[in-house]
Parts: C-alpha cells; structure tokens; sequence
C-alpha cells in the first residue's frame, strides 16, 4: 500500500499535457456582435467623458474594462491617447476583433458630471441592466453645466480675491483684484464664443490683468491710505493663479508615471503652450504700460503673505471659487475647501521646520492628494475634483509675474536679467514640486483606500 500511494503523490507533483483530462465543454456567455457593441460603445463613452472632465488615462482605463467586464466582454483592449480612446474585443475562434474608437474634445472640466459618472459605474458593478445603464448614460450627458455664466465669472474673479487675501492685500488691492480677474475672465469667455483658440485667450486675459495693475497707482493722486500702500504685483499675482487654475499638472504628472507616454506629452504641451500664452499676455501688458508711463516697478524681493488666519481664509476661499467654476455640488466643495486648508497646513507646517518653498509646497500636495484619496472614497466625490481645487493656493503667480517683470525690467543690467530667470526657475520648481507631491499621495493612497474598502466589506458582513 505504501508503494502505491507514492507513486500517486509523485504523479500529482507532475502536470499532465492530457486534454482529455479537463471537461469536454465550458459554459461561456452567448454574446453576438450586437450585444459586445453596445457594451463597448457605452464604455467608451463613459471613458471619452471622465477623460474630457480631467480624469487620468490610468482611470479611464480602468473604468472602461471594469464596465465592459460586469457585462461578459473580456479581454478588452483599451488605448487611450490624447484626443482619442481606441477599444478593442477580440473572442475566442472569430475571424476579426470588435473595434471602436471615439476622439475626444478639449477638455471641459464638469466635476458633477464626474461624480455622477462615478456613481453610475457603481451602480452597473452592482448589476444594472444594460439598456437602464445607457438610458442613464444619455440623461448624463444631455444635462447641462450646473452653473450659468455669470456665476462661472464671479467665482473666477473670488478666486483671485482669495489669492490677494493669503498676501495681506487690503480691502482696495482685494477689490482691484477682483474687477481684474473679472474682466479677464469675461474677455475670456466673449473670445469663447467667439471661438478663438484658448491660447490666444490665455494672452488676452493676461494682458487685461497687467494693464489694470498697471493702472492702479494711479489712485495714490487720491490720497487715499489704503492707495498709498497698494502692491500692484498683488493684483497681477492673483490673476495668474487665476489663468493657471484649468491646467491639468497633477494629470500630466500622473499620466507619465503610469506609462501613458502620448496622452502625458499632449497633457504637458498643452501646458507648456496655455502658460506660454500668459507669460505673452503679461509681457505684452507690461510692454504697454510701459510706454503709455504706468510702468511697473519690479519687486527686490518675494511677495510676503499676510497673517495664518488669511492665509487658511484665502486657500480656502480659492478652493470654494474653483470647485464652482468647475461646475461642482454642494458636497464636493465642502470636501475641497476642508481639503485645501489641510494642503495649505501641511505647507506652513513644512515651511516652518525649515523647508523651502517648492519642498514645503510638494510636502502640501503630498498631503492633500493622499487624504484626499482616502475622503474621495468614503465621501464618493471624484480625487481629481478635491485634490485639483486643494492645491491651487500654491501655485507660484507671484513668483511668475516677478521673474517675467525682472526680465522685462533688466535693461542694461546681467544681474536683474539673471535674477528674473533664477525666479522663474523657482515657480518652475515649485510647479514640478506640486504635480510630484500630488502624485505620489495618489499612488501612496490607493492601497490605504483598499485597505480601507476590505475593512468596511468586513464589518459589514459581520453585521
């Protein structure tokens, strides 16, 4: 008895080629060609949206397979490039693959069109039927931006207010900075609707800015104290951050770390060339003002902010005024605003044991983007909503308009030329450090939210 059962112990470590030795059939899923495209086709429309709205390319993926996988279609195939999404399903003994592919538009953040995307695939993982899936597909599309325009250009000019509030402006630089930014953002949406390309709208906007801060101390002949100790950089500072507010940084950055080399590239072009047109529009401004005699005079040193208490008031006000014009419900700004004045806490905190300003800032971005991941979870609001609008108050605006104002300004002189090119390396560092910080809180927080997702599962079977 002992021989024989080695002999089948032996057996067992050996695998066996014998085709016979598995089931003679295997219970596949009857789809045809009708049915796999109209799962692909809604997958790849939920993906085009997410990707339009500013979700990574890592995200879209994800989401297009999970959601022709619930359906019974699987492998599938997904590439997404910058303005296209390629889906492909290949079966098993067919002669050619199902292929669909959608281009997809410019970007138009809708962050409540996000989250209602979101809870749509939640609800097809929990088995909602095809034909209802679609249905609400259709309804979410067709639904209109939350907000009407002149809403959308208030909290623009709000934001700016918040950015003039975190440097201790008083109450005329805040209300010259928020008929500044209102002005540029109405100019940028008459060009619009006009239909002038963005870029061109990026010099337009920039230049309304400048020519205004230019303008301003022309109210010092009124005598009034609050004009006497007006900082016009203030005003062209807020703006900026203003103009900078839809770049997609942390997307670009979190794209070229998953591996979607085309669709990072066409991020960070389009990044490269919308900032490019706001250094134009402020050199062009400055240029202006200069010869009409409102030139500015160029600052000797970094802006200082005002007090903690404005300071953690404007990141916040920032972040209510983004959340708005990115179209977002009541629950996502709630959520952005909590989230910015812990970012705006991780920077101080940082700032305050003696790191430098781009370290300080990544460790904010850190911060915000790995809570973020954890409440975008727990509050079923979209990470890229939150974190976008948590880390806006960091963009460097001031140091942008003071390095592009020390060049301009150089004239004879090698040493302001080279300190106006050693800020502007600065603001570049500081925006390197801020798409760093907030990508590698995503990445660090992904497994913390699954372990978080096993956790809650757990208790709830318990129950």
């Amino acid at each position: 008895m002992g021989r024989p059962r080695l002999f089948a112990s032996l057996n067992a470590l050996v695998r066996t080629s014998d085709a016979m030795a598995g089931p003679a059939t295997e219970l596949l899923p009857v789809i045809d060609d009708a049915f796999a495209v109209r799962v692909l086709d809604l997958a790849i429309r939920i993906g085009e949206t997410m990707l339009v709205a500013g979700s990574p390319a890592s995200e879209v993926t994800l989401t297009i397979v999970r959601v022709a996988g619930v359906y019974g279609l699987d492998p599938v195939h997904v590439d997404v490039t910058y303005n296209s999404i390629t889906v492909a399903h290949h079966r098993s003994g067919e002669d050619r693959p199902i292929t669909l592919m959608r281009v997809v538009r410019s970007a138009a953040p809708d962050h409540a069109r996000l989250q209602r995307l979101q809870a749509l695939v939640a609800e097809i993982r929990s088995g909602l039927p095809l034909d209802a899936a679609a249905l609400r597909f259709r309804g979410i599309r067709r639904t209109p931006f939350r907000y009407h325009q002149p809403v959308v250009v208030a909290s623009q000019a709000l934001l700016a207010v918040g950015v003039a509030l975190m440097f201790g402006g008083n109450w005329l630089v805040i209300l010259l900075s928020f008929l500044a930014a209102g002005a540029a953002a109405f100019t940028q949406f008459l060009l619009g609707r006009a239909r002038v390309p963005f870029f061109f709208s990026q010099i337009a906007g920039a230049f309304v800015l400048t020519i205004v801060a230019a303008a301003s101390p022309l109210l010092r002949a009124t005598g009034w104290e609050a004009a006497m100790s007006m900082r016009p950089s203030v005003i062209v500072a807020s703006g900026i951050v203003l103009m900078l507010a839809g770049l997609t940084v942390v997307g670009a950055a979190q794209d070229a770390i998953d591996g979607f080399a085309l669709t990072a590239m066409g991020r960070i072009l389009e990044l490269v060339t919308q900032t490019l047109g706001v250094v134009l529009g402020i050199l062009a401004g400055i240029e202006t003002a200069r010869v009409i005699g409102v030139g500015l005079e160029a600052p000797t040193a970094a802006l200082p902010l005002g007090g903690i208490p404005l300071q953690f008031f404007g990141a916040g006000l920032i972040a209510l005024a983004v959340a708005i014009f990115n179209g977002a419900g009541l629950r996502i700004i709630v959520v952005s605003v909590a989230l910015s004045v812990v970012a705006w806490a991780g920077y101080v905190a940082a700032a305050s044991v003696g790191f430098e300003t781009a370290a300080a800032s990544g460790v904010g971005a850190f911060v915000a983007s790995l809570a973020g991941i954890v409440a975008a979870y727990r509050l079923h609001v979209p990470s890229v909503a939150i974190t976008t609008a948590a880390i806006l108050p960091m963009v460097p605006g001031a140091a942008v308009f003071r390095g592009l104002l020390g060049v301009v300004e150089s004239g004879d002189s090698p040493a302001t030329l080279l300190t106006g090119f050693s800020t502007l390396a600065d603001a570049a560092t500081i925006g390197i450090a801020l798409a760093v910080g907030a990508s590698l809180g995503i990445y660090l927080g992904q497994p913390l939210r699954a372990s978080l997702g096993s956790v809650i599962r757990s208790r709830a079977r318990v129950r």
